[in-house]
């Protein structure tokens, strides 16, 4: 994993690797951080550089100023959304292990974007049902326990923007979701919530096969 490029699997190899080599590249931050998290044992849990490339971009492209994460793990995601920031932009991050976001915190220093990000240490729906009123998200991200993924996605859209973005990941889940056989609470859960979203008349919405299925999801 040196490089940095998780393959994609819903995707030709060749074509995948084509895909992350012609992506924005992790710089040597970055690609530090990758190569920490390598030796851990959960490193199956950050998400791809050139996962990581699309979420900044995305940040860019609707000039997002507040930013919510849901599960941080060792800060890859929060590092990329960060530094898309504009000058006085800020990113709450949630999340429940000191020690993970230890690792996240370091590297955030190391680049610079610290002072743009809030973390807080216990359970998202704590953090985010204690969010003063009338605040105001405007893009969001939520990689974390999946059989919580329908209760962080209401609580987030009720406080996004119109024409806001979430983004959600592992909504593919190695192809499980699409497989009767798999039954699993996780499974089932990511299954629930991509149907809700299917039909749900508040936003528009797709699923990316990127990595293990990232979705998109417009506030109306």
């Amino acid at each position: 994993m040196s490089s940095g490029r998780h393959r994609n699997p819903w995707t030709d190899p060749v074509i995948a690797d084509y895909i992350a080599a012609h992506t924005t590249p992790p710089d040597a931050i970055q690609q530090a951080l990758i190569e920490e998290t390598a030796a851990h044992p959960q490193a199956g849990m950050q998400i791809s550089a050139d996962q990581g490339a699309l979420m900044a971009l995305l940040v860019r492209l609707i000039e997002a100023r507040f930013v919510v994460e849901v599960g941080t793990f060792t800060g890859y995601s929060s590092l990329a959304m960060a530094r898309a920031l504009p000058p006085g932009g800020k990113l709450l991050c949630c999340d429940v292990s000191e020690e993970f976001t230890a690792i996240a915190r370091r590297h955030w220093e190391r680049a610079g974007v610290a002072d743009r990000i809030e973390l807080r240490i216990g359970p998202a729906l704590e953090t985010l049902r204690s969010l003063p009123t009338g605040t105001v998200i405007d893009l969001a991200f939520i990689d974390a326990d999946k059989p919580a993924y329908r209760s962080y996605y209401e609580e987030i859209l009720a406080r996004m923007r119109p024409n806001g973005l979430l983004l959600i990941d592992n909504t593919l889940w190695s192809g499980h979701v699409a497989r009767d056989d798999q039954q699993d609470e996780s499974t089932a859960a990511l299954r629930e919530l991509n149907d809700l979203i299917a039909r749900d008349e508040r936003v528009e919405s797709y699923i990316l096969p990127i990595s293990d299925g990232l979705t998109m999801v417009r506030k109306r």
